[in-house]
């Protein structure tokens, strides 16, 4: 845990948000609609951002992208004042009255910080740019939630080979008699529980290694143990990596299931004037569960801010 630096200056800004994902940028809009001031800092990688098209986001009956999304929320926030900075901030420390933030050539201190960092999803084993025109085509897909309703009865293979990858294929049944479960390196490690899962489901089940090679008409094509097989669309459950660094630097507790960062019900860490929200946070994966915390975290911080002192306009 970082040692409090005592530092009796004002700072910068009631609230420094780190991440301008669903979370980041809800809780951007709430902060500066209640008068707050605030920075946002974002390296431009959210994970929402990669999204072709999003058809479970209420309020978008056919669909919006990912893309399309995040610059609506970035203009929202910026026509109520939200300052927003492009950069990744790389350095967090305690003060005794707040934080200090640091990014490239940037620094700011703020009385509160709310952490929207996300998580990054591990890719399979394929060339990068076939990667990406398979995820703009639909072809590979990261979340069944969001999107299992788009394959219905289509061929799907799921790239697996622990109880993550059992659970996501199992998922997907309910939308198409038509899964695969592939192991991503040399054969499937799977318990006599959840074989009998995939058994009754009627699951087919394949040996690694895999590897996407090729998009053929509206199928992407992946080389297993039992030769070249196509499918309307992959989904890799690999997992994902938090991005949980800021937090760890100002010695902020994580979950030790999932490394997730622990926040209690109002989206308070165990650290004083820390915050977390969104995917960074273990929970449901939405865009719409994201906003939620941010909404909860934004709203929070400016009680918490109000305990300490009235907030008069």
């Amino acid at each position: 845990m970082n040692e409090t630096h005592f530092d009796r200056s004002e700072p910068d800004h009631d609230c420094l948000v780190v991440g301008g994902g669903p979370a980041g940028l809800t809780a951007a809009i709430y902060l500066a609609r209640f008068h707050l001031s605030l920075k946002l800092v974002d390296a431009g990688k959210s994970r929402a951002g990669l999204i072709p098209r999003t058809l479970n986001h209420a309020g978008f009956p056919d669909g919006i992208s990912g893309k399309a999304l995040i610059e609506r929320m970035t203009r929202q926030a910026r026509k109520f004042g939200a300052s927003i900075v492009t950069a990744k901030v790389t350095r967090l420390d305690r003060l005794d009255h707040g934080f200090r933030v640091e990014w490239g050539q940037g620094a700011v201190t703020a009385r509160t910080v709310l952490l929207a960092t996300g998580v990054t999803n591990r890719r399979p084993s394929m060339d990068p740019e076939l990667h990406d025109e398979a995820l703009a085509r639909g072809l590979i897909r990261y979340c069944p939630i969001c999107d299992g309703y788009e394959v219905t009865d289509r061929h799907v293979g799921v790239i697996g080979s622990d109880g993550h990858g059992v659970a996501e294929a199992v998922f997907l049944r309910g939308y198409t008699p038509h899964v695969t479960l592939i192991a991503p390196d040399a054969a499937l490690r799977l318990g006599a529980e959840d074989q009998a899962k995939l058994d009754r489901c009627g699951i087919e089940t394949i040996d690694g290694p895999c590897h996407a090679v090729a998009v053929e008409g509206d199928c992407i094509l992946v080389e297993t143990a039992r030769g070249v097989r196509s499918f309307d669309s992959l989904y890799p459950a690999l997992g994902s990596d938090s991005h949980t660094e800021l937090a760890e630097q100002a010695g902020a507790k994580l979950s030790s299931e999932s490394g997730c960062i622990l926040v209690d019900a109002h989206q308070r860490t165990s650290i004083p004037g820390l915050y977390a929200a969104g995917d960074v946070v273990i929970g449901l994966d939405q865009i719409s569960h994201a906003m939620g915390e941010g909404g909860v975290a934004a709203t929070t911080i400016r009680n918490d801010l109000a305990e300490r002192r009235p907030l008069l306009r």
